[in-house]
């Protein structure tokens, strides 16, 4: 189920992270280009309070972490495409940084944060995964620029704006979506979501919203069964076959997962002219 918060709520705080993202769009440029991420030195305990498998395979898994008694923390989140810093207490394990799934402007109405965990044997994920809820973990500081998609949207002339993800690439995607940075639907928005089977594809039940919202989803499948009728093989595959770039100099970018298919997709998107600013991941 999709919860959508009313529209008069929602159209407010969308201003205001607008207003956010505009002010933030530089400073965040600057920093996160001359200095890579570390890590904070102040953690606050959040509250498991949804852990449920995100695939039919188990490989992904939705997590939603309360943090009402910290306040300031939805503060931070101001792009979608930021990451926050976990860890568990009782572990000696190095904290995962994990891409928020959730819009900015959820975490400033409910006080949570929703994310999309990779499960990985053996490691922390592996036991964050195992967790029940009522369980507690800490968080940092939400790091990153984020997608600036001020720096792509503002410009009037936009009007395709192309994302691609593959695996647990999806979920800042999600959250960029769901933030209704194309509410007045000025620009095509196409999503090419490449996963090796639908076991192992995040968001399905969320495709008829973002349809919705005016994203073409179009999903990959790279091993699929024999009853699969869509896209086959890899999205930079299929986006090469697909590709229909009528304007380079009014088309923009989004990228988040294999690094394979971010390099070719941005070699891809030069070749045919398309802006290098245009281009945005969130790392």
């Amino acid at each position: 189920m999709v919860l959508v918060p009313s529209s008069s709520s929602v159209c407010l705080l969308r201003r205001r992270l607008f207003s956010s993202l505009a002010t933030a769009a530089a400073s965040h440029h600057v920093r996160s280009h001359s200095h890579p991420l570390t890590f904070s030195d102040t953690w606050a305990p959040a509250t498991v309070s949804h852990l449920s498998p995100a695939t039919a395979d188990k490989t992904l898994f939705h997590l939603t972490l309360n943090f009402s008694s910290h306040p300031s923390l939805p503060a931070r989140h101001l792009s979608p495409g930021q990451f926050l810093p976990l860890r568990i207490p009782s572990t000696s394990s190095p904290p995962l940084l994990l891409s928020i799934a959730s819009p900015p402007h959820l975490a400033q109405l409910h006080s949570h944060f929703e994310l999309l965990v990779k499960r990985v044997t053996g490691s922390l994920s592996d036991t964050l995964c195992g967790m029940r809820e009522g369980d507690l973990v800490e968080v940092g500081e939400v790091m990153g620029k984020g997608f600036q998609i001020p720096d792509v949207h503002a410009h009037e002339d936009v009007a395709l704006l192309l994302m691609f993800a593959t695996g647990s690439g999806i979920s800042p995607i999600r959250s960029l979506i769901e933030s209704g940075f194309n509410q007045d639907k000025k620009a095509q928005v196409h999503l090419y979501y490449g996963a090796r089977n639908l076991d192992r594809m995040a968001y399905q039940d969320r495709f008829k919203y973002w349809e919705s919202s005016g994203v073409k989803v179009i999903p990959v499948l790279s091993r699929p069964d024999e009853t699969w009728s869509g896209a086959r093989g890899y999205v930079q595959t299929t986006f090469l076959r697909d590709k229909q770039i009528p304007r380079p100099s009014s088309t923009g970018a989004v990228l988040c997962g294999h690094r394979q298919m971010t390099e070719e997709i941005t070699s891809i998107l030069l070749a045919e002219g398309v802006s290098k600013e245009q281009i945005l991941t969130n790392f």
